[in-house]
């Protein structure tokens, strides 16, 4: 009954708008605008323009655009396809407004549907999964530069998913989130959304009279797998492309507030083993704050006392079957928040096969903050941040203090700075310093250095390249690291190509680097065809190789791989390679050790060359069940090995999910046979857009250990939380705690 009243409300809501715009709103699906050709070119259309309008009246947020005011905006549609028929007009129609006063931005969207019953919405989870949903989206470029933007994604089931981004879509800050008023309402033939936006969410030049702001909107249909956008993307272009964005002209008088918000939080914990910061159980209540300031329209500023992230879910656990160090993400809001202001590394272009990625070298890894090498809490002090322009530079300064947990690991202090400028279209220039110092009179310290640029040639060729140096209290040899690479990607083709040389001695401790003290060498070729057949949106053959020497030019690994990709209409997804393999190994590598710590099973030093095939079909993520499978057979050294992965994900509706996985790796070399698996499951409860229950469990068969997390969290009122928190690790043989955290904490946001 609510649904009903509520889509009848909404219906003669819109029976109240003016004829003429009702002519304009109807579902006439897919007819586009007369005086167009299509398919569009996108390159070559003229980027779309509309006017803000300024009202006086009160819009009330309740995702009905029923108010008088609404018939006084100019009217957004004639949404463009990037996929699957790019160029062509939306099937189903799409009419955006836009509207402003002093103190908010007001955007609505009127989704028409043909067929009601087909929206796709598996969750209402804040920050819902935006790939297997039906979606509305906009990106607002506030400094109109082209580059970086504000976004705001909703589903009609009334979640939201906020976040900035940067770099024209190469870094985007998901994390970040921004109080917003936002309702969505259904009729009989459309979902309709309203949003009001505070200017104090919005960073923006108050000193600009009459300002032009980019935007962009989106639509997806989740049962067709069709996005639309009103400014034309390409296939594979996303909302946050703002160097295609279109252009709202005329906004003037809006008032930026002051800025300032603080969050104090309290939380009471009761902790035993490796999961209490000191080592030792221990019961007690804790506080501390964050506060957040507007220093200009463009610079901000982020400061923490007493930093506490005992509502961040446990890592998942992985099988690490390599001789290198794995690559964990960072889950922390506070250093997930502006990541990407501090990002130095093997950066990748989206949509191009580029050989290695931030998982193989960052020089900034903010997960070495707070975290010993297993992942388990060292206690924060607190610490800042300063992010944003200033002087035509984009700048990033964090310092962060820990505590000594215990006598092995003693208090440090933490600064990252971070300096880059724009140089001409969307090239970039800059710089970066990361210090690691002991506070505790000992003296030793871990500086990094570096200097980098992102450099387009030309709109399908893109430069980027860095070089970098550590510097410490302790290691002698090559202490540099550097990379230039290219990549290219048009209609047809994409191929990329580099050059990267790492120093036996480069290792920066506030970083992460997979393998030091090589030359390598990597090149691709690679062809995305659109064959209209078979329900396939695109096919992607490949072929690459990967070469290693060690600093003397011995050859250390090669890798030649030939690989195909197919990506279908319904969003589904077949993968499959062959790699030949070589590998020199200069010393033995330990797979397996006792308990003690002594090595069991190892692999001799030698050369080995072998081969290994690799295939994974996705489905359709949109259905109620979907599943994922992935197969690995090949030569693993001297042996063989047999990898199997599966997923499956069952949407009982958007309140319930149940995710399972489970991963199973078979070694069998010459004298012994081991396995490594890893299995887990994850229930997911959103009783409501701001009530949320997860509950995650993972067995590590290596360790022979059994992790558990469950996590309440209550949104009681915007950006403010109550966190309810358990986390646990067993022993599965004996079935004995090895330790255990439970938390309750509570946060509240306080805006000045």
């Amino acid at each position: 009954m609510r649904l009903s009243l509520t889509g009848l409300a909404a219906l003669l809501g819109v029976a109240v708008w003016t004829p003429a715009a009702q002519a304009q709103q109807g579902n006439d699906a897919g007819t586009g605008t007369p005086d167009r050709t299509y398919p569009l070119s996108v390159e070559s259309s003229p980027r779309p323009e509309a006017r803000a309008i300024r009202t006086n009246e009160t819009i009330v947020i309740d995702g009905r655009p029923d108010e008088a005011a609404w018939r006084d905006a100019e009217i957004i549609t004639d949404f463009i396809q990037s996929v699957p028929s790019t160029g062509m007009p939306g099937t189903e129609n799409t009419v955006v407004r836009v509207l402003y006063d002093e103190n908010r931005l007001y955007i609505s969207a009127v989704c028409y549907e043909s067929d009601m019953s087909g929206i796709i919405v598996p969750s209402i989870v804040q920050d819902f999964e935006t790939h297997d949903s039906d979606m509305f989206g906009v990106t607002i470029d506030t400094y109109l530069d082209r580059r970086n933007a504000f976004m705001f994604l909703v589903n009609p089931g009334g979640a939201l998913k906020d976040g900035q981004v940067y770099d024209n879509s190469r870094n985007y800050n998901i994390p970040w989130e921004g109080v917003i008023d936002m309702k969505v309402a259904l009729t009989d033939s459309a979902w309709t959304v309203e949003m009001a936006i505070p200017f104090t969410t919005l960073r923006f030049d108050p000193t600009v009279e009459v300002q032009d702001w980019g935007f962009q909107f989106s639509r997806r249909i989740r049962r067709k797998s069709e996005d639309t956008y009103w400014a034309p993307l390409a296939r594979r272009e996303l909302i946050h492309r703002m160097s295609r964005a279109g252009t709202i002209r005329g906004f003037r008088g809006m008032r930026p507030g002051r800025n300032l918000s603080v969050k104090p939080y309290g939380v009471g914990s009761a902790a035993s083993g490796s999961l209490e910061a000191t080592g030792a159980a221990s019961t007690g209540f804790d506080g501390g704050f964050d506060v957040k300031y507007g220093i200009t329209s463009r610079l901000t500023a982020d400061a923490t006392f007493r930093t506490d992230f005992s509502q961040v879910e446990v890592d998942q656990e992985r099988v690490n079957l390599t001789r290198f160090s794995l690559f964990f993400p960072e889950k922390r809001d506070f250093f997930l928040e502006n990541a990407g202001t501090f990002t130095f590394g093997d950066v990748s272009e989206r949509n191009i096969r580029m050989g290695s990625s931030l998982r193989d070298f960052t020089l900034f890894h903010s997960r070495t903050i707070g975290l010993d090498g297993r992942g388990l809490p060292i206690p924060i002090l607190g610490g800042g941040r300063v992010t944003g322009q200033a002087g035509g530079w984009n700048l990033g300064l964090m310092n962060m203090q820990t505590q000594a947990r215990d006598s092995t690991i003693g208090p440090e202090n933490f600064t990252v700075a971070r300096i880059r400028r724009n140089v001409g279209g969307n090239a970039d220039v800059g710089a970066i310093f990361v210090n690691r110092q002991a506070t505790d009179g000992a003296g030793s310290f871990n500086r990094s250095f570096g200097v980098d640029a992102n450099i387009p040639i030309t709109a399908n060729l893109i430069l980027n390249s860095y070089l970098a140096a550590v510097a410490d209290t302790s290691s002698t040899g090559d202490h540099w690291a550097g990379r230039l690479s290219v990549a290219w990607r048009d209609r047809v083709w994409d191929a990329s190509a580099f050059y990267k040389q790492v120093g036996d001695a480069f290792a920066p401790s506030v970083g992460y680097v997979r393998r030091a003290g090589v030359r390598h060498t990597y090149a691709t070729l690679g062809a995305h065809p659109t064959p209209a057949v078979g329900g396939i949106l695109e096919v992607n053959p490949y072929a690459e190789i990967s070469r290693m020497t060690d600093l003397t030019g011995v050859l250390v690994t090669r890798d030649l791989a030939a690989g195909l990709g197919v990506d279908f209409e319904n969003g589904s997804k077949f993968t499959s390679s062959y790699t030949d393999r070589f590998e020199l190994l200069d010393r033995q590598f330990v797979l397996r050790r006792d308990a003690s710590g002594v090595p069991t099973v190892v692999v001799p030093a030698a050369a080995y060359d072998f081969g290994e095939f690799t295939a994974s079909y996705q489905s359709n993520a949109g259905k109620p069940f979907s599943g994922k499978l992935e197969v690995t057979r090949g030569g693993y050294f001297s042996g063989d090995r047999t990898s199997l992965g599966l997923g499956a994900l069952w949407r009982v509706n958007r309140h319930l999910a149940f995710d399972l996985f489970a991963d199973r790796n078979t070694i069998a070399l010459p004298d012994t046979t081991i396995a490594a698996d890893v299995y887990g499951g994850r229930v997911n409860v959103a009783l409501s857009t701001r009530l949320i229950t997860s509950a995650f469990v993972q067995y590590n068969g290596v360790t022979d250990e059994m992790f558990s997390n469950v996590r309440i969290n209550f949104i009681h009122a915007p950006l403010s939380d109550i966190f309810l928190v358990y986390t646990e690790r067993r022993n599965w043989a004996t079935k004995d705690r090895i330790d255990h955290l439970l938390s309750l904490k509570v946060t509240h946001l306080l805006a000045f």
